[in-house]
């Protein structure tokens, strides 16, 4: 068994333009993982033959508040039209808009109560707006010790608190197990507990984010684990390549076939 795999298309190949590089990674067989839409030839992407499998859901806003929660559905409704387009299949979220290098746009180190209510209200307007435009969106986990310290709901913990709370099919976990690897570890009970709410498995290895293999992690365990709990879902490779990115691709599909 392998499952669907996909994998990152603005971290490979990065001297190529992005519509190549989408539709090389059609060719080898894999999904096709986008950041942000303006970035990109809209026309070319969608000529590319592409199977996108998800997309960052909004260009900028939050989740705490009640200007970032307009900003963020205003910009989430634009993007889901602009996903429908390209056949995006998940629209991702995180806590707040990420600026350069990944750093929050308005960093928040302390998360109160009242923002934690904020959030899981505007997630419940997410859903709404995901109805309305028959699209899915996810929430991802950020790690805050070494890429993206400051995102508010950034854990794997926190994450999965909020998409069970809300519990709506339009809403799903991205669960990206290189930063809850950095964050919080115990990867496989964390894939068990968050099973029911996961909408996309995302991988690079730790230390340096990239391919299986090159760093700590036992993916091979983890892929069998996942067989075992039940999930046929997506992975995705969100990692550079330490070397040829065809070779990292194939160490990414032997990892997760099982």
């Amino acid at each position: 068994m392998t499952f669907p795999l996909a994998a990152c298309a603005e971290m490979l190949w990065r001297d190529r333009p992005i519509e190549w590089r989408a539709a090389r990674l059609t060719e080898l067989g894999f999904g096709v993982g986008l950041w942000n839409w303006p970035d990109h030839d809209l026309d070319k992407l969608a000529a590319s033959g592409a199977r996108f499998t998800i997309m960052n859901g909004y260009l900028r806003g939050r989740l705490t508040d009640d200007e970032g929660a307009a900003e963020l559905l205003a910009t989430a409704r634009e993007t889901a039209r602009i996903g429908k387009r390209l056949g995006v299949q998940r629209l991702n979220l995180h806590g707040t808009g990420l600026g350069e290098g990944g750093l929050p746009v308005r960093p928040m180190h302390i998360v109160t109560g009242a923002m934690w209510l904020k959030a899981r209200d505007t997630l419940c307007r997410i859903c709404d707006l995901a109805e309305a435009e028959d699209v899915v969106f996810t929430l991802e986990n950020l790690n805050l010790p070494v890429d993206h310290p400051g995102t508010p709901f950034g854990r794997a913990e926190d994450t999965l608190a909020l998409v069970a709370a809300v519990d709506h099919p339009r809403l799903r976990l991205n669960l990206d197990l290189y930063h809850a690897q950095i964050g919080e570890g115990n990867l496989i009970e964390l894939c068990r507990r968050a099973l029911p709410w996961i909408g996309e498995i995302q991988v690079a290895d730790v230390p340096g984010r990239m391919e299986p293999g090159t760093g700590e992690v036992n993916w091979h365990g983890i892929a069998r684990a996942l067989k075992g709990m039940g999930y046929e879902g997506p992975v995705g490779m969100e990692a550079f390549a330490s070397g040829d990115p065809e070779r990292a691709l194939a160490a990414f599909r032997d990892a997760f076939t099982v």
